[in-house]
């Protein structure tokens, strides 16, 4: 069985308005057809009544003029859709369509009892008869007859054309009030990024809209005030647990140097690390509140691969921007060290490469390590998952890093993703619009 997919625009508005356009022109269009039919049929039956009987009143009049009086009446007894012509012959096939069958069959009964000698049917006019008639003396009169359409005024056709128009319009009138309110709600569930700081959308208009705007505004705020209460109980745990942690770190100087205080140390400084990347990753769920700006991006990358040949990392720089662009280069220098650190934390070889096509920046993060298996690739971008599952800061770390970039990214209206490289190795592509 073959299946027909027909094309459909991708909009709603779009899709509705056609279906309703074309359901209305299909309407008008079989009401003008039926219509019409009707007209025709009609006419046909009123031509039917009385066109034959005219003939034959006239073939009547004809038979009983004398000879020499016959043709000066000719001239009298024409009408618009037939007339009569004093001998001769009838000459043409007989009636193809059976409408002129009909037709012809009609005039033909309502002449009896004159006798008719032929019936032909002839190329001009379209529709025309030429019946050869015997009256009583014998003499032969040929009537030309032609069936006449039903006519149409030239000014149906345009007012057809205006009511689709109006129709056309009035359906796109009420689609856009019925999708509008949806494209609405679209754009301010777009705006809702991870700073929880959207658009209030306008509580007015028909019931279900107001409904609706007032249901998803009561939505931003309760999201907005469950986020910004996450973050506090973060803060208040940051702070609080900062006074016993520098309880701790103060007894540990008090105690003999030795293997245990060490370990001490350790812990206390990954409790302190894991508490500010915590509450820096609770943060970053608010988004970005640095404002966008026009940088030099080269400078930006440039002086970040500086930074790591200080520290004794080896960080290849590969490519250009060549042209400023508009972003937030604090948030963005955050996203590349933490993409940076995770790949020298696993490879020995680490890039930075850099690639443009007028519309998008794409920034890639290319290490040598053992990459990542394919069903945990966005499974890694989650807060505190970590492929290792000790809670050796060494080998797991605290699994915030690539949360944070991942967070920074959808603040900024950038996409962060991981590939895995054929050649071996991960790619963090970060992929800013430049638009």
């Amino acid at each position: 069985m073959i299946h027909v997919t027909l094309p459909m625009p991708r909009s709603l508005f779009a899709r509705v308005t056609l279906i309703i356009v074309l359901g209305l022109a299909i309407a008008q269009g079989l009401t003008f057809v039926l219509i019409r039919y009707e007209r025709g049929m009609a006419l046909r039956e009123l031509m039917m009544l009385g066109i034959e009987r005219d003939i034959a009143s006239s073939i009547a009049i004809i038979d009983r003029l004398p000879a020499d009086e016959r043709d000066g009446w000719l001239a009298r007894l024409e009408r618009r859709n037939y007339r009569f012509s004093l001998g001769g012959s009838a000459g043409g096939p007989a009636p193809a369509d059976a409408m002129l069958r009909q037709f012809a069959t009609a005039i033909v009964d309502a002449m009896k009892p004159f006798e008719t000698v032929r019936v032909a049917e002839v190329p001009q006019p379209v529709g025309g008869l030429q019946i050869q008639v015997k009256l009583s003396d014998a003499s032969m009169v040929i009537v030309h007859a032609r069936r006449v359409d039903m006519p149409v005024s030239g000014w149906v056709s345009w007012v057809l054309a205006a009511q689709l128009a109006v129709l056309a319009l009035c359906a796109w009138i009420a689609v856009r009030l019925l999708t509008r309110p949806l494209a609405a709600l679209a754009a301010a569930a777009d705006q809702l990024g991870p700073d929880l700081k959207g658009q209030a959308l306008p509580e007015h208009g028909p019931s279900e809209v107001a409904h609706a705007a007032r249901a998803f505004n009561a939505m931003q705020q309760r999201i907005a005030g469950y986020a910004a209460e996450r973050v506090e109980i973060l803060a208040a745990i940051s702070h609080d647990l900062q006074t016993p942690i520098t309880r701790m770190r103060l007894r540990t100087d008090l105690m003999d140097d030795g293997p245990d205080r060490d370990k001490i140390r350790q812990d206390l400084d990954a409790m302190n690390l894991l508490v500010r990347e915590g509450v820096t990753y609770a943060r970053t769920l608010h988004g970005a509140t640095e404002p966008p700006c026009r940088i030099d991006a080269d400078a930006l990358f440039e002086s970040l691969i500086a930074d790591y040949e200080d520290a004794g990392e080896a960080v290849q720089l590969e490519g250009r921007v060549s042209v400023p662009i508009v972003s937030r280069p604090n948030a963005l220098r955050r996203i590349l060290m933490n993409l940076i650190d995770n790949a020298l934390s696993f490879g020995s070889e680490v890039a930075l490469r850099v690639q443009t096509d007028g519309t998008r920046l794409t920034l890639s993060v290319l290490d040598n390590g053992p990459g990542i298996p394919e069903d945990q690739l966005e499974a890694v971008l989650k807060p505190f998952y970590r492929l290792e599952g000790s809670r050796n800061r060494s080998t797991g770390g605290t699994g915030l890093g690539l949360a944070i970039a991942h967070q920074l990214a959808i603040a900024m209206g950038a996409q962060l993703s991981l590939h895995n490289r054929s050649a071996g190795g991960l790619e963090a592509r970060l992929v800013l619009s430049l638009g």
